[in-house]
């Protein structure tokens, strides 16, 4: 990404039992805004995604929520974001999140967290987009996935090139240096 643009981040509408999730989570987040780079999430205000939310928000950022209609009322639409876009569908969902975003977070999360995190890694390998990647494995949250990707490489499943394309780190700025380029780098192309 030449310029600040958006990260779209999939994680947990819930917090979890660690409390290092929502450390992270508000680390991204003050990351992104510190960096110049927009928020494109979700838009729930409670869980991990409410904390990545509040935390870019607070640092001076820019947050851009997409929830369907059926979710707004049951993971409570973030009221305080710069935009939210209330959509009838996941797939336009998705679809939205993908469109607007420059690259791509996991945080930890369950199944909807991961489903939608695959499948933006799954349209980079088929060529629908070139969008950076990445994984924020906090506290080894996603060690046991790395490994059955390992697995999966190594029963002919998937490429080693493809998980290589992966940026994988368990500290917010140095994945977001993968992803987006150094804070030095985008004072220098602002």
């Amino acid at each position: 990404m030449s310029e600040p643009g958006n990260v779209c981040v999939f994680c947990g509408s819930s917090p979890g039992t660690n409390p290092a999730f929502a450390t992270a989570a508000r680390r991204l987040g003050t990351a992104l805004a510190e960096r110049g780079v927009g928020l494109v999430y979700g838009g729930a205000s409670v869980g991990l995604m409410g904390v990545v939310a509040d935390a870019a928000l607070a640092a001076g950022g820019r947050a851009t929520g997409v929830i369907t209609e059926s979710l707004a009322g049951h993971e409570i639409a973030h009221s305080a974001l710069n935009e939210l876009f209330v959509v009838s569908t996941m797939h336009e969902r998705k679809a939205l999140m993908a469109e607007m975003a420059d690259a791509f977070v996991m945080l930890p999360g369950g199944f909807g967290t991961c489903e939608e995190f695959m499948e933006s890694v799954t349209w980079a390998q088929l060529g629908i987009h070139d969008k950076r990647c990445g994984i924020l494995n906090v506290d080894g949250f996603f060690d046991d996935l790395l490994a059955f990707l390992g697995h999966a490489v190594a029963q002919g499943f998937i490429k080693s090139r493809q998980i290589d394309a992966l940026a994988i780190s368990d500290d917010a700025d140095e994945l977001l240096d993968a992803l987006v380029g150094s804070p030095r780098d985008q004072v220098a192309t602002r």
